[in-house]
């Protein structure tokens, strides 16, 4: 056993997020396949993709290593992605509409299912802490609430909160996210050949736009709240709409 960790707690921080994490990127990678499917593509399809059998999307590195690696460092919240859908856009029955679709597709997935998941919350009776932010909600459950909470509200936190994260986070636009997509399909031809270059770089785009810039503002003395303007606040924002709506 490695000295200092605590396996038990690993394992039952492991069992709040599961659920949460499984259904999101399962969901949301099933959805792209689906509305590729029915827009002329049957790659994904073809492929046992469309499917909301979570084995069909894990990725190895991202839906397993990651977010098992940042339980074990005791990491405030857990991130994980799932293997991309093959999409071959030259067989949309529209290539430069039907990209966007196709790419909303996921976001949309995962609003539904926070949306869902509040419904239920509220035909229930469970109350939810609506007053708070998600990013409480999820530093909470993640440091302490899975020892304080019970096990379902932490799940239920968990399932609004990431969901609405991933939703937020993938409509950034900057490719290979959803948003970039949708970005190259809605600009004109000079200027979306411009951003789709930026596929392969775009992970180190964003990881430099929302981590090591606000850090290296930090270490010059300003605060560069970056992921508080461009995640934070369209998640709480998307929390009380859908709060509104439910009734909750």
């Amino acid at each position: 056993m490695i000295p200092g960790l605590d396996l038990e707690a690993i394992v039952l921080k492991a069992s709040v997020w599961a659920l949460p994490v499984l259904l999101a990127i399962t969901l949301h990678e099933a959805a792209h396949g689906w509305a590729a499917s029915r827009l002329g593509d049957p790659t994904a399809r073809l492929m046992g993709r469309v499917t909301l059998n979570p084995f069909a999307h894990i990725d190895l590195v991202g839906t397993v290593l990651i977010p098992i690696g940042l339980l074990a460092i005791g990491a405030p919240f857990v991130f994980g992605y799932a293997k991309p859908v093959p999409v071959n856009f030259s067989r949309l029955n529209n290539p430069r509409r039907d990209m966007a679709l196709v790419a909303l597709a996921g976001p949309a997935s995962n609003l539904f299912l926070a949306t869902v998941t509040f419904l239920i919350a509220t035909v229930a009776s469970i109350g939810l802490p609506t007053d708070a932010s998600v990013q409480l909600w999820v530093h909470y459950v993640s440091l302490q609430g899975i020892t304080e909470l019970p096990w379902h509200l932490s799940v239920i936190l968990l399932m609004i909160g990431f969901n609405l994260i991933i939703a937020v986070f993938n409509m950034l636009p900057i490719p290979p996210l959803d948003g970039g997509r949708i970005l190259v399909s809605i600009l004109p031809d000079w200027a979306a050949w411009k951003v789709a270059r930026l596929e392969r770089a775009g992970l180190f785009v964003v990881i430099g736009v929302l981590f090591l810039l606000p850090y290296l503002a930090s270490n010059l003395g300003y605060n560069l709240d970056v992921t508080g303007l461009l995640i934070w606040m369209p998640v709480d924002f998307l929390m009380s709409v859908i709060a509104t709506v439910t009734g909750h």
